[in-house]
């Protein structure tokens, strides 16, 4: 087994629990703009605000809109399937969004236990696209900020992964060369390329199963065999 000399993680999906986290997010929202006058099923409601999410968020990484239009658009495209044409509170649902979700607290079975090892035996540092001002509230809520050394984003890095210029950019930080250091990750198209692009070895995680598309340098699917993998 190949000794490294520093990790790199990925947070959302990969130890923060994107899913839950944002459900319990915008169910707060829901109540607080009393938007069962409009779809009195919250899970239509998600269901909608998840899809727009979802392709705004690919289009956000592939460079197509700003963080800005992400923020604003998933509200309004949200609004407008029940029925509501309302930009002034699409975008103060996007501020309150994105103050009130990283307060959330779910967590990626195991993550804070695998986090704390790992930390000891390594130096560690998040890597993501997620925005500056939610990530670290995100690290610090969760219980993880005392394991890592810095968080790494693409605003910050001018690239979202799986451009290679976020991963130079956080091995610069980390003072470590490419060869010395491994991408842990659960999206094979921003992590796992990504990282290989900047020719980092790889650990995707991968919980459910998917079929491989990109060939990881390991491959688990719970967090807890990478204190057996490092």
């Amino acid at each position: 087994m190949k000794r490294y000399d520093c990790l790199l993680f990925d947070l959302d999906r990969t130890l923060w629990d994107v899913e839950k986290n944002q459900k319990e997010a915008l169910r707060v929202l829901y109540s607080r703009y009393r938007l069962d006058r409009y779809c009195p099923d919250f899970e239509l409601c998600f269901e909608y605000y998840e899809r727009s999410n979802s392709r705004l968020w690919e289009e956000y990484r592939d460079g197509k809109v700003t963080r800005e239009v992400l923020r604003n658009t998933r509200f309004e495209e949200m609004l407008d399937q029940i029925g509501v044409h309302d930009l002034t509170l699409a975008r103060q649902m996007g501020d309150d969004y994105v103050r009130l979700a990283p307060t959330f607290t779910n967590m990626i079975p195991h993550a804070t236990e695998v986090a704390r090892e790992l930390s000891r035996r390594y130096p560690m540092y998040i890597v993501t696209n997620g925005f500056v001002e939610t990530q670290h509230i995100k690290l610090r809520n969760c219980g993880l900020a005392p394991y890592f050394r810095e968080i790494v984003c693409s605003e910050e890095a001018g690239a979202n992964k799986p451009s290679p210029i976020i991963f130079e950019y956080a091995l610069r930080k980390a003072g470590v060369p490419h060869t010395r250091a491994v991408m842990i990750g659960d999206d094979p198209e921003t992590d796992i390329l990504g990282a290989v692009r900047a020719e980092i070895d790889t650990v995707w995680f991968n919980p459910h199963h998917t079929p491989r598309t990109i060939e990881p340098t390991y491959e688990i699917s719970t967090l807890p065999e990478l204190l057996e993998l490092l």
